[in-house]
């Protein structure tokens, strides 16, 4: 058997090289034909890479990426497939509480009572009301509010009495910006506050606020389409 000689006579090979300009390649010494083949291979490679590989595999990660999302869609959906009856039941106490928060809240045509109520439980605490003025009805997306600026004269435990009152009461009135100070003329507590209430609108209210919301829209599209002009 032939032993492998590494003592290669690089000379000689370097010699191939020499004298190939304007030769045909097909004439060239068997070196220099070896690297011109593994030139071109390594060429066409290259070329293949970055016209026809590259684009597969920006589709492979593209698809891997997609994968993973519809995996991780999957096992939400499941988990809520799963836990669909406790949802459900959720869903139930929510529309329960919002009921019963619904139902705390008058009509337009409840709201007179509703004011009386809130004098009688000052009244009934001995108060002396020296203010009670309902302001300007504020309307909202979905109720109004109303607010009512209230002075009061009394004892310290009977303003506490009467806060607690309007705390328990059926219908949803707050007080805010409370302000207690000592009466000098009476020689008990003065207590400002407004107290704030709340009802639903009426079928016609809410048609006016929808319509005033349309008119806004279609005045703010019309002064974005002049203004593009």
């Amino acid at each position: 058997m032939a032993k492998f000689n590494p003592n290669i006579d690089l000379s000689a090979v370097a010699e191939q090289f020499s004298g190939l300009q304007g030769r045909h390649p097909g004439l060239w010494p068997l070196v220099p034909r070896i690297a011109l083949g593994a030139g071109l291979v390594v060429a066409v490679m290259a070329a293949f890479w970055f016209l026809h590989w590259q684009h597969l595999i920006a589709n492979l990660e593209a698809g891997q990426h997609k994968e993973q999302q519809l995996k991780a869609e999957f096992r939400q959906k499941l988990a809520q497939a799963i836990n669909l009856p406790v949802l459900r039941k959720q869903k139930e106490e929510v529309s329960k509480y919002v009921n019963q928060l619904e139902k705390q809240l008058p009509s337009k045509a409840e709201m007179d009572a509703l004011l009386s109520d809130i004098n009688q439980a000052g009244v009934g605490r001995k108060l002396q009301f020296e203010l009670f003025k309902p302001g300007q009805v504020v309307l909202k997306d979905y109720y109004a509010e109303l607010p009512i600026d209230v002075r009061v004269v009394g004892q310290y435990h009977d303003m506490g009495a009467f806060t607690s009152d309007i705390s328990n009461m059926p219908r949803i009135v707050t007080l805010r910006n409370v302000d207690i100070k000592f009466n000098d003329d009476t020689g008990g507590l003065s207590m400002n506050a407004v107290a704030r209430t709340y009802r639903y609108l009426d079928p016609e209210e809410i048609a006016a606020q929808r319509a005033q919301a349309a008119q806004v829209a279609t005045a703010g599209r019309g002064a974005k389409n002049g203004a593009k002009r």
